[in-house]
C-alpha cells in the first residue's frame, strides 16, 4: 500500500537543488497544496520542469515569485510576469521548449527511449548545440529524454493504492510525469478506498506513485 503523507511531509522530502516535474497546465491540475508547503518551507535552487510557469498566485508561479527556482524548463512563461522579469534580469535560467517537444521528452524519459526526433525548432535557437539525424534524406533534431528527481502531480480521485483518475483537462502533464521521476508525490483531491475506482477508469496506475499527499 502506498504511503499517505501530509502536505508538509511531502515538502520536506524535496531538498534544495532538486529537479522537480510539476503537472499542470495554466495551473489547472497543479498540486497547489504541496506547492504551498514548498513555499512555506522555502526550498531553494530548484530545477523546475513544467508546461508553463503558472500565474503569480497559482501553480508553480508561487515558487517563481518566492525565488525558489534556479532553472526553469518550460514551454510558456507569458502568464507570469515575474518569470519574465527574473529571466531578463539574470536571476533565473529559463529554457523554453516547444510544448509538444517537452511532452515527448518527458515521455521518452519515462519509457526508457534514447530521445525524440522532431523537425520542430530546426533553424532556430532551439537547435543550437543539438545533434541532428538524417532519416531517408529528411533532417530531424534529436531531443534527449527528460527525467527528474521528483514529480509532484495531482489526481482528482485517487485510491489508497495510488491509482488515479483525472477530471477533464487536469490530466495534462500529470500522467506522463508520473513515469519520468525517481520519486512521485501525488496530491489527491479526493481519496477513496482501493476498489472504489472502476479499473477501466484508471488513467495512471498506482505502481508509478510512491507517496500520496492528502
Amino acid at each position: 500500500m502506498k504511503k499517505i503523507i501530509t502536505f508538509s511531509k511531502a515538502a520536506e522530502m524535496i531538498p534544495d537543488g532538486a529537479s522537480v516535474m510539476f503537472g499542470g497546465f495554466m495551473a489547472n491540475g497543479s498540486a497547489e497544496r504541496v506547492i504551498d508547503a514548498l513555499v512555506a518551507r522555502n526550498v531553494q535552487n530548484l530545477t523546475i520542469i513544467c508546461n508553463d510557469s503558472g500565474w503569480i498566485d497559482r501553480g508553480v508561479g508561487k515558487l517563481i515569485v518566492n525565488k525558489q527556482c534556479a532553472r526553469l524548463i518550460t514551454s510558456h512563461i507569458g502568464l507570469n510576469k515575474e518569470t519574465g522579469r527574473q529571466m531578463n534580469d539574470g536571476e533565473l535560467a529559463v529554457e523554453l521548449v516547444p510544448q509538444g517537444t517537452l511532452a515527448e521528452q518527458i515521455r521518452a524519459g519515462g519509457y526508457g527511449l534514447g530521445g525524440v526526433l522532431t523537425r520542430t525548432g530546426l533553424g532556430t535557437l532551439v537547435a543550437e548545440g543539438k545533434q541532428t539525424v538524417d532519416v531517408d534524406g529528411v533532417t530531424f533534431l534529436l531531443e534527449k529524454p527528460l527525467r527528474a528527481d521528483f514529480a509532484v502531480i495531482f489526481g482528482s480521485v485517487v485510491d489508497k493504492g495510488g491509482n488515479i483518475t483525472y477530471k477533464g483537462s487536469t490530466n495534462n502533464f500529470n500522467n506522463i510525469m508520473a513515469t519520468a521521476a525517481d520519486v512521485v508525490i501525488l496530491e489527491a483531491e479526493k481519496l477513496v478506498e482501493i476498489g472504489q475506482i472502476d479499473p477501466n477508469a484508471v488513467i495512471t496506475p498506482g505502481i508509478f506513485v510512491d507517496y500520496i499527499a492528502f
